[in-house]
């Protein structure tokens, strides 16, 4: 895929990218909602149960398009590195990613557990979901510790993401970015 030509850049292909960044941009909205949701709606308001489900409802949309991108990257190899990007930056950039894959798999997962060992369980989107797990609160303080754990860790993860694209962009003024900008002029 990789050519020496300057005008040519080994970009991703359309679904990818779409899923790239609607995904991307889903998770910070939701990663964002889950850190404010004291401040939507306070413990013991009215509205805490609709904000948590609503939160709730829309991980597990989440966590079923990760999968869906999930497959998809399996099934679809990605362009090579530029011949340019030194051997250590393109394994930094495999273990961060699949770090990122990890935290996309393990953020709604851990939520989704949680709900099932807690005695309010899942609505999605209105409709009950039956726990299939029985009310244990410390189980559910494990799994719900971890989910806010990952979500920290997935913080950090896309910071150094968005860094890296920054630096390749603005600071090494190589094509780095423009494999996964929405349009090739990046």
């Amino acid at each position: 895929m990789n050519t020496t030509s300057s005008a040519y850049v080994a970009r991703y292909g359309r679904v990818a990218i779409a899923l790239h960044w609607m995904i991307g941009l889903a998770l910070l909205a939701q990663i964002a909602f889950g850190f404010l949701l004291d401040d939507i709606a306070p413990r013991g308001t009215p509205a805490r149960a609709t904000t948590i489900n609503l939160h709730k409802s829309v991980g597990i949309v989440l966590g079923v398009l990760i999968v869906a991108r999930l497959a998809w990257r399996l099934r679809h190899r990605p362009p090579a590195w530029p011949g340019s990007m030194p051997i250590w930056q393109q394994r930094a950039a495999r273990v961060s990613h699949r770090a990122l894959y990890v935290c996309m798999i393990a953020q709604p997962l851990s939520g989704y557990v949680a709900s099932n060992f807690s005695k309010h369980g899942i609505k999605f989107f209105g409709s009950t979901w039956r726990a299939w797990g029985p009310d244990l609160p410390a189980v559910y303080t494990f799994f719900n510790g971890l989910h806010i754990a990952i979500a920290w860790a997935f913080c950090g993860l896309i910071i150094l993401h968005v860094a890296a694209a920054i630096k390749h962009r603005w600071i090494d003024h190589d094509s780095e970015m423009t494999r996964m900008w929405p349009s090739a002029s990046a």
